[in-house]
């Protein structure tokens, strides 16, 4: 997908061409109504890739959604536009995924292009969730991103995908509804990995596969606009697919946890952060409605109550105040909680 990108443009799809070779791979490049020279840039150097020529920027989910609509093919991948491939990147994953009828999407392991030996914030080695919606991965709790030692190279189911290489089978990604073009950006595969997986369709990494990401090519992590639709996105991902029986607990421990964010921004001295959160929360509860035939729907075709890769705590309590900055450290402090719990 590409919005006036014209410099990533020339800078990534060399590698993506180059590494994405063979009769049965195909590179389409989508633009979401560029004011730039994009589309002048790859008809006159790259006359053999297809374009999809939207005729506005439709967001990266509505953007999606209409391409893929005009891409006839089994396997379909969400690649940004500053994104490195590397040699066999995509035929690893969908090896995996001829594999595993039973697997939706996945995810190669995503390093920092600018810090090469360093995971890539947006999507590490695997995403997840704790149970108040917070998003994490596995080499990235909130802003502490890890080195990658191969500690995360193990092949294994993940709650939700990145969605800046996100490979998916394109029935999967219609049958659950595609991507929500409500949300325009941000959040927005999360989403879709969640209707994916409560209806019995799994999501993995597979590490084996690597491909490198600048993020934040469009906007910057403390960009106000940003901070909205990530808040605002989130809480209408809450609403659209938490189960009912934890609905209003979830939702009352959330907004006290966004009021503290909300001081904190306050504090220091970020007021149009702050004002964001405000944004945020008014525009999720003139939103909600209409999200509510999703809600019933998602409720509806769920086969899987409670998803085995959603975290079952706080992750901020865990970072916060019990120091766990690591994956392994969270995952260590949880798998010891349960084997307590199964303790007769």
């Amino acid at each position: 997908m590409n919005w006036n990108g014209r410099r990533l443009l020339e800078q990534f799809l060399p590698s993506v061409l180059a590494h994405s070779q063979g009769d049965a791979c195909r590179v389409v490049v989508a633009d979401n109504g560029s004011s730039d020279d994009s589309v002048a840039f790859i008809e006159t150097n790259y006359p053999d890739v297809q374009l999809v020529i939207l005729d506005k920027n439709y967001g990266f989910a509505g953007g999606y959604n209409k391409a893929l609509q005009q891409v006839d093919s089994e396997y379909v991948v969400l690649l940004n536009s500053d994104v490195e491939t590397t040699q066999g990147w995509i035929e690893t994953l969908i090896s995996f995924m001829e594999l595993h009828p039973d697997v939706a999407a996945v995810q190669p392991k995503i390093r920092s292009y600018t810090e090469r030996e360093r995971f890539e914030y947006a999507g590490a080695s695997g995403g997840f969730i704790d149970r108040y919606g917070y998003p994490f991965c596995r080499g990235r709790i909130l802003a502490v991103v890890e080195e990658d030692n191969g500690q995360y190279d193990a092949v294994i189911p993940v709650f939700w995908a990145t969605g800046a290489c996100l490979c998916i089978r394109r029935k999967d990604y219609f049958d659950a509804g595609g991507l929500d073009d409500r949300f325009f950006a941000h959040m927005e595969e999360i989403d879709l990995c969640w209707r994916l997986n409560a209806r019995g369709r799994r999501v993995m990494c597979i590490p084996a596969s690597v491909v490198y990401h600048i993020g934040g090519a469009s906007l910057s992590k403390d960009n106000p606009r940003k901070m909205y639709l990530n808040f605002r996105n989130n809480l209408l991902m809450l609403y659209k697919n938490i189960p009912q029986p934890v609905y209003r607990s979830t939702f009352l421990i959330r907004y006290f946890l966004d009021c503290l964010a909300y001081l904190h921004l306050l504090l220091e001295g970020k007021f149009k952060s702050a004002h964001a959160v405000v944004e945020a929360y008014s525009d999720y509860l003139r939103m909600r409605d209409s999200c509510s035939p999703a809600r019933q729907e998602n409720l509806r075709r769920t086969t899987v109550q409670w998803i085995p890769t959603q975290f079952r705590k706080s992750i901020l309590l865990l970072f916060y105040v019990k120091g766990k900055k690591t994956y392994e450290s969270v995952m260590t402090m949880e798998n010891q909680a349960t084997q307590s719990e199964n303790l007769p």
